[in-house]
């Protein structure tokens, strides 16, 4: 993800993708992917191929595989949309500062 890309608005259709990305749950957290800030970046583009930048809590996560399924049927569930590519990444790497507050409510940490 390029530096001048952060902080741009996502489309209509782009929030519609985040929508359905929280319904994706990580099996061992038992919070969604959106909430636990692994989503770090969406792009849906005039065809509606969407490319999902991600990342996982950690390299070598078991449940890569299942949560790849998952992200991709949720994503082209929505209208408009495609396809769907998964660009998974380890920078930035991910932690806990990029939970949303209720993530971290859910979890039981506070600070």
């Amino acid at each position: 993800m390029a530096d001048e890309e952060l902080g741009t608005e996502f489309s209509p259709i782009e929030n519609k993708v985040m929508t359905a990305l929280e319904d994706v749950i990580d099996p061992e957290l038992g919070i969604d992917m959106v909430n636990l800030g692994l989503i770090y970046d969406i792009n849906v583009d005039d065809d509606g191929a969407c490319v999902v930048t991600m990342t996982l809590t950690t390299m070598g996560c078991p449940l890569g595989n299942l949560l790849n399924d998952q992200i991709t049927q949720a994503i082209v569930s929505v209208d408009g949309v495609t396809a769907c590519d998964i660009n998974l990444v380890w920078e930035p790497a991910w932690d806990m500062d990029r939970m949303s507050r209720f993530a971290k409510v859910a979890l039981g940490i506070h600070g």
